[in-house]
C-alpha cells in the first residue's frame, strides 16, 4: 500500500486500491471501451489512481461542489480527454448519460459503464474547509450545503423548522436520543436571536445533553451536525435514487461499488444490492423460472472492511462499509441503445 499525501492534496482516497481491484476485471474485459463513473469525485484520489492503473479506461467525474470540481479537474488535466468533469448531484447520472456530448458519452451508449464507485458521505476536502460550516470543532457559518449554490442551509433548517421536524431530522438521520430535547432548546433559542454559526449551536448541545452522555458518548454536536448535513442535502433521498439507475446503466459484467460510512446509508444500500442478486423464483422450487434469476451478483461478501494498517495510515476509513455487484450477462444492458 503505497500512498503519497502530498499528491493527494492531503487527502488520502479511503481503500483506493481495493477499489481498483474490484473494479478490475470489469475495465479489463471491456478494454478501449471501458468508461468508470466516479460518482462522489471529491479531491479526485480515486480517479486519479483509476486513470492511472487503467491506462485504457475513461472517467466521468462527478460531483455536486463546483469549488472540489475545479481542484479536481486542475489535478487531472494531464489525463486530457479520458477525463470528463460534470457538476450535478451523482442520482442525476442517467440524464447526464443520456445527453452528454462527446466519444466519452457515446462509449456509455452503446456498451454500458464498465465501472461505478461512489464513496458516499461528506468529503475530506469539505470537512477540512472550516468555512463550509461542516465541522463542529470550529466557529464557521452554518451552511453545510455540498453545492452551496443551491438549497437551504443548516441555518435555514434550524431557524424554519417546527419542534417536530427538527426532531424527526435528528433521530432519523443523527440517531440522537435527545432530538426532542435538542429540538425544544433550538425553537427556544431562535426566539431571542436567529442560529447563524456552529459556535453558538455547539454551545446549546452543551447545555442541553446531559453530563453523563457528554462523557462516554464522543462530542455531543457530532450527531446533529450529521443530520442537519444529509438533511440539507438530502443524501439518502440521493443514495436511494441512485442505485436502480447506476445498476441499469452498467454493461454486461460492469461492476459498482458503493462506500458507505453511516448505517443509514450502508442500510439502504444493502437493501437495494440484496434485491437485485436476489432471484424471484418462488422459494422451494429447484430452479429459476425463465426471466427470475437474479441480474447481479454480489462482489463483497457482506460489508468489506477496512484493515487496521489502512486505518491507521487513514482514520477516515475505520467506519467505511463497502458493498459491490457485477451485472450478469442474462441482464439487460440498460446503458446500449
Amino acid at each position: 500500500m503505497d500512498f503519497d499525501v502530498a499528491a493527494n492534496r492531503g487527502h488520502v482516497p479511503v481503500l483506493r486500491d481495493r477499489m481498483a481491484e474490484l473494479l478490475a476485471p470489469a475495465v479489463e474485459a471491456f478494454g478501449a471501451n471501458a468508461v468508470i463513473v466516479d460518482g462522489t469525485l471529491g479531491a479526485g484520489g480515486h480517479t486519479e489512481h483509476f486513470l492511472t492503473v487503467f491506462p485504457s479506461a475513461c472517467v466521468i467525474g462527478v460531483d455536486r461542489d463546483p469549488e472540489a470540481l475545479k481542484e479536481a479537474s486542475e489535478r487531472l488535466a494531464r489525463f486530457g480527454e479520458r477525463f470528463v468533469a460534470v457538476q450535478a448531484r451523482f442520482d442525476e447520472i442517467g440524464n447526464l448519460i443520456a445527453a452528454g456530448e462527446g466519444e466519452v458519452f457515446e462509449k456509455v451508449r452503446k456498451q454500458g459503464l464498465a465501472g461505478a464507485l461512489f464513496d458516499l458521505g461528506v468529503s475530506s476536502m469539505q470537512l477540512d474547509r472550516e468555512e463550509r460550516g461542516f465541522a463542529y470543532r470550529v466557529d464557521a457559518p452554518l451552511d453545510m450545503r455540498m453545492d452551496p449554490t443551491q438549497g437551504i442551509t443548516a441555518a435555514e433548517v434550524l431557524n424554519t423548522y417546527s419542534h417536530g421536524d427538527l426532531a424527526r431530522v435528528l433521530k432519523t438521520y443523527g440517531d440522537e436520543r435527545f432530538a426532542g430535547k435538542i429540538a425544544a432548546a433550538v425553537v427556544k433559542e431562535r426566539e431571542k436571536q436567529r442560529f447563524t454559526t456552529s459556535a453558538r449551536l455547539v454551545e446549546l448541545l452543551y447545555d442541553t445533553i446531559p453530563a453523563a452522555t457528554r462523557r462516554t458518548g464522543g462530542h455531543p454536536a457530532k450527531r446533529t451536525f450529521q443530520a442537519l448535513r444529509v438533511e440539507v442535502n438530502r443524501e439518502l433521498e440521493a443514495v436511494e435514487n441512485v442505485i436502480p439507475v447506476i445498476t441499469d446503466l452498467l454493461g454486461e459484467g460492469g461492476r459498482v461499488v458503493f462506500m458507505s460510512y453511516q448505517s443509514l446509508e450502508d442500510k439502504i444500500v444493502k437493501r437495494a444490492l440484496g434485491e437485485l442478486t436476489t432471484p424471484t423464483t418462488p422459494p422451494g422450487l429447484p430452479l429459476d423460472l425463465p426471466g427470475t434469476a437474479a441480474s447481479y451478483r454480489a462482489i463483497t461478501r457482506g460489508a468489506e472492511k477496512a484493515s487496521q494498517a489502512e486505518i491507521d495510515l487513514n482514520p477516515r476509513a475505520a467506519p467505511v462499509r463497502v458493498r459491490g455487484v457485477e451485472k450478469l450477462a442474462h441482464a439487460k444492458n440498460g446503458g446500449a441503445t
